[in-house]
């Protein structure tokens, strides 16, 4: 398999499988390639959950684009991570309403590539993944058909995992609450996806505009097999960052151990990359800058102290001090996939108490928001700017820094909002003063 069309030079690309296997061979050519080509400053970016390779590398040419330009006389290293996460190709085009861009995946609820990208994602589920798509298409009335649908999507996403991945299963979406299966499917699934379908037709009319119609529950269980699949991905994520890209940073510290390594993570990579910090090798000091776009993971995983349960701490803490610099979170409000979806779904972490309703976000928000939706909270210390102000001044050398990034990352439609809006001049700007490149 040959390295995409770039607009940088030179770019490695670093694939790993579910279980943060390398492969090999594309590990080896970027552990020679850093060292032939003098890099001293290398950017290493892992893209989110809902991306396939093609959809990754060109998020990584487009964003990597203006940094030559920025960082003129840098010798810079560019590397793009790819990972199993699933793609849902059957949603809603960006910025276009979703009654219009979504109606022809409608039916059938699930297309083929996504289909196809399920059967990928969990090998040895056809007949699971065949009987899913079908309940989609046909929607019967019976509750009792809701309940075999999400019988069925539990079976697909096997909530402890075997192998590797069972290792770092434990750190449910609380980011530090061990849980063994997700409240979601511990009781009735039919209320559950009527909270979804709900949740979905507010983010869709957040005016009211769809009056006193009650939402259909297979809009909110399609909603469930996606946020399932979410669960499987962040647990994947964290097993790759950790296992995988650690390690490989580790090794190329003891190759090339006057590297400055720069890791950027979206989505899901944020949490890989804030993982790849715990997988590495004592001593390894050559991190010099973590910059998250929207991160999908809980505001509190690097705090040593949760404040609804000061006897436990993130699942990341004190993480932040591998890096020889700071640990930069650029997040949005227009992000609704993190503000609205994220919270709903921390029922999975073992939230039982009734969530739905028009003030889901607010109650769950403060307990389980996300990184991407208001930064890194519980950290003491943590620096604050808004993106404007934050390239006008020099970002702190380490410690914590939340840059609301607002301004610029606000474009999308529902559900997810401006969720993947990160390809901007100024997040690169970001990129290049938390890593100190010039």
């Amino acid at each position: 398999m040959s390295d995409p069309a770039m607009s940088v030079s030179p770019y490695w690309e670093l694939t790993f499988d579910a279980d943060g296997d390398p492969d090999g061979r594309r590990r080896d050519r970027l552990l020679a390639g850093v060292v032939e080509r003098g890099v001293k400053d290398l950017i290493v970016f892992a893209h989110g959950w809902n991306s396939d390779r093609s959809g990754a590398t060109r998020l990584y040419s487009r964003f990597f684009e203006p940094i030559p330009e920025l960082a003129p006389h840098a010798h810079l290293g560019y590397v793009g991570v790819v990972w199993p996460s699933m793609r849902f190709s059957d949603e809603p085009i960006p910025d276009f309403p979703r009654s219009v861009a979504a109606e022809s995946a409608r039916r059938p609820a699930l297309d083929k590539d996504t289909r196809h990208a399920l059967l990928e994602t969990f090998p040895g589920r056809a007949t699971v993944v065949e009987q899913i798509a079908r309940l989609l298409d046909q929607q019967p009335r019976e509750d009792a058909e809701l309940e075999e649908f999400g019988r069925l999507v539990r079976m697909l996403v096997e909530l402890v995992p075997p192998g590797p991945q069972a290792l770092f299963g434990a750190d449910t979406l609380a980011e530090g609450v061990p849980q063994s299966e997700p409240d979601m499917f511990s009781g009735p699934v039919t209320p559950v996806c009527e909270d979804f379908a709900q949740a979905l037709a507010r983010l869709e009319s957040p005016d009211g505009v769809q009056g006193f119609a009650i939402p259909n529950p297979w809009d909110g269980a399609h909603e469930l097999l996606r946020q399932a699949t979410y669960y499987a991905m962040k647990r994947r994520a964290g097993t790759v960052g950790e296992r995988g890209l650690g390690r490989v940073v580790g090794q190329l510290a003891a190759k090339a151990p006057g590297v400055r390594v720069h890791l950027v993570g979206h989505s899901f990579g944020g949490r890989l990359v804030s993982f790849a910090l715990r997988g590495l090798p004592e001593g390894v000091r050559t991190v010099k800058s973590v910059t998250l776009l929207q991160g999908a993971f809980s505001h509190y995983a690097f705090a040593s102290r949760l404040p609804h349960d000061t006897r436990a701490g993130g699942v990341l803490q004190g993480q932040q001090n591998r890096i020889d610099g700071p640990l930069v979170c650029c997040h949005s409000r227009h992000d609704s996939a993190l503000s609205t979806m994220y919270p709903l779904a921390s029922r999975m972490a073992g939230d039982a108490q009734g969530v739905a309703g028009a003030d889901a976000g607010r109650l769950l928000g403060a307990k389980w928001g996300a990184m991407g939706f208001d930064g890194v909270q519980a950290v003491p210390g943590t620096r604050a700017w808004k993106l404007a102000d934050a390239l006008r001044t020099t970002l702190p050398t380490s410690g914590c820094v939340n840059i609301d990034a607002a301004e610029v990352v606000r474009r999308g439609g529902a559900p997810a909002g401006a969720h993947s809006d990160i390809v901007h001049r100024e997040l690169a700007r970001v990129v290049l003063a938390a890593g100190r490149i010039k």
